[in-house]
């Protein structure tokens, strides 16, 4: 009979998390469970549907004359991509990444008013972002020194529905070839008791 092994705390339930927002190249925090410093701006609070971590590849097979299955296969695209919708939108963080502009854009006049436009001609706006994902003692963090929010959702603005600015934030190759680096804290796999 096959002994079949499961372990409960080698799972991951996104139970709780953050995300973080820096210029570019801006170095990975120390500690994933420190609040990360400045020049690290928190991006408040995340919609319930969490984080989501996109692998979106494409592939060229190589069947040879006479086979009917490719004897080899290379990877042609290969791009990482974190989703999320951030619910803070006041918070001069996640207006900046929204808007591509500047935070110091986003000063009150004395009337208490902001102002602010929108370009129709937007530029690259390219930053770090860290993501943290915490399951009790277990977590995950992924470090993004080059990213830059590719995609936008709709706002709704009504009254049964927390407005959010919903992104799909596209990695970039740093210096090192890298597009995304890991920090996590997960538990030793037991041994095989057959083994």
């Amino acid at each position: 009979m096959v002994n079949i092994t499961r372990a409960a705390d080698l799972t991951m339930v996104g139970a709780n998390g953050g995300a973080w927002v820096a210029p570019v190249g801006t170095a990975a925090p120390d500690s994933p469970l420190t609040h990360p410093l400045a020049p690290w701006a928190a991006l408040g609070a995340i919609s319930e549907d969490g984080l989501t971590n996109g692998w979106d590849e494409e592939s060229q097979a190589f069947t040879p004359w006479g086979l009917t299955s490719p004897f080899r296969t290379q990877i042609t695209q290969s791009v990482r991509t974190f989703s999320l919708t951030m619910w803070e939108t006041s918070r001069k963080s996640v207006m900046s990444l929204q808007y591509r502009i500047d935070e110091t854009e986003f000063t009150a006049d004395v009337e208490g008013i902001t102002r602010f436009a929108e370009t129709a001609s937007p530029t690259p706006d390219r930053r770090a972002f860290w993501f943290l994902v915490v399951d009790g003692e277990n977590y995950r963090g992924f470090y993004v020194p080059d990213g830059e929010i590719s995609e936008r959702g709709d706002v709704e603005y009504k009254q049964d529905t927390m407005s959010g600015f919903e992104w799909t934030i596209t990695t970039y190759p740093d210096a090192s070839g890298n597009t995304v680096y890991h920090a996590d804290k997960i538990p030793v796999t037991p041994a095989d008791p057959l083994s």
